[in-house]
């Protein structure tokens, strides 16, 4: 399959986590800290929620427009650093569509895990799960 590029972005870190990482064109700087210090800024474990929640929710909002339905979609993430040999991240998002079946809620979510761009990356990983849910 031909790949068409839509879009590219380079994301710049000089300083580990304390300090500052910046997007190379378009102006978006973060203060970044280690996450098990009280030092103000984000961390990988934010921004990787924050970027899954964004890409799956609207990868679903694009699939309830498909099949005629109001976006009410809304994804939770939570990522939980631990400690093995190495570090690692525990991925759950959780994923919850008001006004639309469990069932069919479920189809929609399993759908959009697979177009996701984000969701894709980390499937193969068993540290990552979708869950649908009623309610928070």
């Amino acid at each position: 399959m031909e790949k068409h590029i839509l879009y590219t972005t380079e994301a710049v870190n000089q300083d580990g986590l304390n300090g500052q990482s910046f997007i190379k064109t378009g102006g978006l700087t973060v203060t970044v800290s280690n996450p098990l210090n009280n030092k103000p800024g984000t961390n990988p474990e934010q921004l990787l929620g924050l970027s899954l929640s964004t890409c799956m929710n609207a990868t679903l909002q694009a699939i309830e427009r498909e099949h005629g339905l109001a976006h009410t979609a809304e994804v939770r993430v939570t990522v939980t650093l631990i400690k093995e040999e190495n570090f690692a991240f525990l991925v759950v998002a959780r994923v919850r569509i008001p006004g639309v079946p469990l069932k069919t809620a479920t189809k929609l979510v399993a759908l959009a895990k697979k177009r996701c761009p984000v969701s894709k990356l980390l499937s193969g990983s068993s540290y990552y799960q979708v869950q649908v849910v009623e309610d928070y």
